[in-house]
């Protein structure tokens, strides 16, 4: 980062009224061995679980933007935020009472191969606040320095990056899907240097800080460097901490250090996982970069880094350029590469439980609830109400055949299939005519095509009709599951554009129509708009790189 400088962050007493009773317990550092050296020399740690480091001081902070939903479930008002302490907090120049930073130590498998020891390499936790109803999130920063685990990188990030997690993570609250989410956005007023395609063109960006919320950031990776490193009594203690801090109903039926325990949480991480990757297929998100260090065992959707929207159903996209080749993490790869990373969760697992045959079964489990909890959401998407039969099981396989004869827009696809009535299918109607708008080049639509859509319409139209219910309330079942919103790649890097001029008005916008993803939105008509032209191609619309 250019002229930053690394004043660490100081203790601030002179506080806006919600700020000063934020309340932090900070078991992470409290529970669990700690680095016993401080700084950010980059360094491999032994029998410790985080490092103590401070944010870098970032020069003329910035308040961009801030969730008022989730300020709110923190005990923050709107003259809170607007404080200039807010910004100053959430920059990093200033630590409130009882802030402890620090950034954890893990591992992972990244494209399918062991990285050895990752960490928090620009993501330093504050520390945990105590909510009214006795829960608890960490607070993190995102792009405020380096820290030991930085490698080789400069532990900054550049706002166009900054934005878009921002924005994703609040929008995929909205959706529902399991996310951690975003409380603000600075920019620190200092340029960033990002080669952003790997071309050999490196150049000054805008820098910012996104602050991050969650219960915990606890991924598979932490389990799996105590386990690569053999540090089984350590491996037990962290199993039984994470029980402790987030899964405490474990223990109604299992002990600390028992197997019995281990299992049980491995499971209901199986279980999260599967709910969150079918939330993800519900909504055509592509997470882009699946390692196993950016897996929360909470079954929260972690890392917005590369991630795009599919746009045009095409089950081998991937919206990551470091992923072009392999295709490792496009979209219709996901359950099995969330499987896939489970299996290696199991191992690190089994150093401690030696049971194979259970955690096998588990990862069954996993296999076996995601091909259910998959039919069910299926069956809501197209408005269905009756246990899906074989029948029903051959329509979704006829359905997804179907999006990929022509570019479909998977978003409007399932809209505008909500305004088709069983009545059509009994008058010859032309079924298609009211699906043009999700097609990107309805010249494409031969004969051939169209027979063929027009056969799956009608079948389906058929089924609709051994359902209760008339259109009105089909329509309502599918738009309460098939959002009109989504932030569409192009739709950020609008965004980005004007943010990066000093505007955050576009971003406000965007962020007010996704907090309301399914509902139509006088006026807004351009935000549900399938991809222009211009955007096939265009940086940041089409493939990002994990630059940031």
């Amino acid at each position: 980062m250019v002229g930053l400088g690394h004043n660490p962050a100081m203790i601030d007493n002179n506080l806006p009224p919600g700020l000063a009773a934020l309340e932090f317990d900070n078991s992470f550092v409290r529970d669990l061995p700690g680095d016993p050296h401080s700084g950010s020399e980059r360094r491999q740690i032994r029998n410790a679980l985080y490092s103590r480091i401070n944010p870098v001081q970032a020069p003329r902070p910035q308040l961009l933007a801030w969730s008022k939903e989730l300020a709110g479930e923190l005990g923050l008002t709107d003259s809170d935020v607007e404080d200039p302490a807010f910004a100053q907090t959430f920059a990093g120049n200033r630590l409130l009472p009882g802030m402890d930073p620090y950034a954890s130590c893990y591992g992972g498998h990244q494209f399918g191969n062991w990285a050895g020891q990752l960490g928090d390499g620009r993501a330093i936790n504050l520390g945990e606040v105590m909510l009214a109803d006795g829960g608890r999130s960490t607070l993190q920063l995102k792009g405020a320095g380096p820290t030991p685990y930085s490698r080789t990188a400069d532990g900054f990030a550049v706002l166009r990056s900054s934005l878009r997690e921002f924005l994703c993570s609040e929008a995929m609250h909205h959706l529902g899907v399991p996310t951690t989410r975003a409380l603000s956005l600075v920019t620190t007023g200092e340029s960033v240097v990002r080669d952003m395609l790997y071309d050999g063109h490196p150049a000054p960006e805008p820098g910012a800080v996104v602050c991050r919320v969650a219960p915990s950031f606890t991924r598979f990776g932490h389990f799996q460097m105590l386990a690569a490193r053999q540090e089984n009594d350590l491996l037990q203690q962290f199993v039984d901490y994470t029980v402790r801090a987030d899964f405490p109903h474990l223990l109604k039926t299992a002990v600390p250090g028992s197997a019995a325990l281990t299992l049980a949480l491995f499971a209901e991480v199986c279980d999260r996982t599967a709910q969150m990757v079918v939330h993800w297929m519900r909504v055509g998100f592509v997470h882009g970069v699946m390692n196993t260090d950016n897996m929360s065992v909470l079954g929260l959707t972690i890392d917005y880094g590369p991630y795009g929207w599919l746009e045009d159903y095409d089950p081998d996209w991937t919206p990551n350029t470091t992923d072009a080749g392999g295709r490792r993490y496009r979209f219709g790869y996901q359950p099995a590469v969330a499987q896939w990373n489970l299996l290696q969760l199991a191992n690190a697992l089994h150093t401690i439980v030696p049971d194979v045959p259970a955690l096998e079964g588990l990862l069954k489990n996993f296999e076996i609830t995601y091909t259910q909890l998959w039919h069910q959401t299926m069956a809501a998407k197209l408005g269905l109400t009756l246990s899906a039969d074989e029948a029903d099981l051959e329509l979704f396989q006829k359905l997804d055949r179907i999006l990929q004869l022509t570019e479909t827009d998977m978003t409007l696809f399932y809209r505008q299939l909500a305004e088709l009535s069983p009545s059509q299918a009994e008058t010859g109607t032309d079924l298609l005519a009211p699906l043009l708008e999700a097609y990107y080049q309805p010249e494409m639509l031969t004969a051939e095509v169209r027979v063929e859509i027009q056969a799956w319409l009608e079948s389906y139209l058929k089924r609709c009709s051994r359902d209760a219910g008339d259109l009105n309330t089909r329509r309502t079942r599918m738009n309460s599951v098939n959002p009109l919103y989504v932030p569409r790649n192009y739709l950020a890097q609008l965004a980005i554009d004007k943010a990066e001029q000093g505007d955050p008005a576009a971003l406000e916008e965007l962020l007010d129509v996704l907090r309301r993803p399914y509902d139509q939105q006088p006026g807004k008509a351009s935000f549900a708009a399938r991809r222009p032209e211009w955007a096939r191609s265009k940086v940041g619309c089409s493939q990002l790189s994990c630059s940031s």
